[in-house]
């Protein structure tokens, strides 16, 4: 059983930095696609970024150059790191991976894991 455990979110300021980690156990298939989702009250939950296993990454556009999605294979950890935050950068962050996989998008629906999530609040 696949399982994944964000940490790293906190309360910054506008312009600040967080790193988000989420650690991956229960998994041999070496074919995956590992991506961070937010979700804010009273929005639709949203892709941020994915990164396959041979490292091809993609993004939203809303974060392109502030945000990088990047993987430790040998640690199982996926990170995002995250600059310049904004106030509207505030939501629950995820962690989602869909092993093994054929393709590798932002859509929610492809991804059968989930972690529980971590917050992230930008302060103005």
């Amino acid at each position: 059983q696949v399982q994944l455990q964000e940490s790293g979110g906190g309360s910054v300021q506008s312009g600040g930095s967080l790193r988000l980690s989420c650690a991956a156990s229960g998994y041999t298939h070496s074919s995956r696609c590992m991506a961070w989702f937010r979700h804010s009250p009273g929005k639709e939950r949203e892709g941020v970024a994915a990164i396959d296993s041979d490292g091809t990454t993609s993004y939203v556009d809303f974060v392109k150059g502030r945000f990088t999605i990047s993987q430790d294979n040998a640690n199982n950890t996926l990170y995002l790191q995250m600059n310049n935050l904004r106030p509207e950068d505030t939501a629950m962050y995820y962690c989602a991976a869909e092993i093994p996989s054929v393709w590798c998008t932002l859509a929610a629906g492809d991804f059968g894991y989930w972690g529980q999530g971590t917050q992230v609040t930008v302060s103005s």
